[in-house]
């Protein structure tokens, strides 16, 4: 009988609530907001993992700075990892911004936009016919 899921995926979701934890609790950067950990992404060796975050609160320029802030705090955020998850390797993580989220709010923009123009022609094309 075959596992549901690997060994990289197991170890990516732990990390991936350990570091949204961390983040809330430990990293008293005030440039950073509202970081929200979406997914990790762990190799097969376990040497490297990819966190993928979202910010609720910040504009859309600070996103890359956003990062970076992120980045040069990543030594601090995996030794407190480390601390917490009992793994031989702990990997290094690297934080990349998820847009997403985003886009899926400007898809969701899209479809309205084409739903309420094609009600509004409807309308209008059946009070031309009734007149």
């Amino acid at each position: 009988m075959a596992r549901d899921f690997s060994r990289t995926d197991r170890v990516g979701q732990q990390i991936q609530k350990e570091v949204a934890m961390i983040i809330q609790r430990e990293v008293k950067d005030p440039r950073l907001g509202m970081v929200t950990v979406n997914a990790v992404e762990v190799s097969r060796d376990l040497a490297y993992a990819k966190v993928f975050v979202t910010f609720l609160v910040i504009e859309e320029q600070d996103y890359a700075q956003a990062v970076s802030i992120l980045n040069e705090a990543a030594g601090f955020i995996r030794t407190l990892l480390a601390k917490r998850i009992k793994a031989r390797i702990m990997p290094e993580l690297r934080f990349e911004y998820d847009a997403s989220l985003a886009e899926g709010v400007r898809m969701t923009n899209l479809v309205n936009q084409a739903v309420d123009t094609d009600k509004r022609k409807a309308q209008t094309d059946s009070d031309d016919e009734g007149a």
